[in-house]
């Protein structure tokens, strides 16, 4: 049961790593072409989300392979790399944010940015509440923590929307960067909650 359910870890972590890096891509791209800075930053957003990704690949690859003790020691590890991720994204998230605010830039309402922020809403709560209901199942704090960041980018997706469609309805600029702070607020606590874990 235990490998099963590592084995599908691993595949939610291979998932969340490529449709983070498509994600990152399409974005940067579609918002550089547009001109669009919201949607070039949602893009550098889902690079720097893949690295949490990453970490659980490397956890899960072991999987089964190691010792109690050897097992435990590297969950003890990914949960602090974990945590560690929240403070990169929410510190990136930040800046942008405020970068926002002080040169009052406005998100441009584009097709694609709308389209990939649709999506993403679509796709992240999903999963976000198979890599949650996994983690839970292995009683891995790491995948759990994981999970979190994906609700993140869950946050981060229709954070986009209503910056582009609050812009276009009422020439609110500012509603994409303000909801950006509040996204911070809760990475920074999920960071020390996690990091918390860890030292437990």
């Amino acid at each position: 049961m235990s490998n099963n359910l590592s084995k599908k870890a691993l595949i939610l972590s291979y998932f969340t790593v490529g449709y983070n890096i498509l994600e990152g891509i399409v974005s940067v791209v579609a918002g550089i072409l547009a001109g669009s800075i919201a949607l070039t930053g949602f893009g550098m957003d889902s690079f720097i989300e893949s690295l949490s990704g990453g970490i659980m690949i490397w956890r899960f690859s072991k999987y089964g392979k190691l010792t109690e003790d050897e097992e435990q020691k590297i969950e003890t590890r990914a949960v602090t790399l974990i945590g560690y991720t929240f403070f990169i994204f929410g510190i990136y998230v930040l800046y942008e944010s405020f970068s926002k605010l002080y040169f009052r830039e406005k998100p441009d309402p584009t097709i694609i940015g709308i389209i990939i922020g649709i999506v993403s809403t679509v796709v992240m709560p999903v999963l976000f509440y198979l890599k949650y209901k996994t983690g839970k199942s292995l009683n891995s704090k790491s995948l759990i923590a994981d999970s979190k960041e994906t609700l993140t980018c869950v946050f981060l997706s229709i954070s986009l929307l209503i910056g582009l469609g609050l812009n276009y309805l009422y020439n609110l600029w500012w509603a994409d960067p303000a909801v950006g702070i509040l996204i911070v607020i809760f990475l920074f606590r999920e960071g020390f909650e996690t990091l918390k874990e860890g030292i437990d």
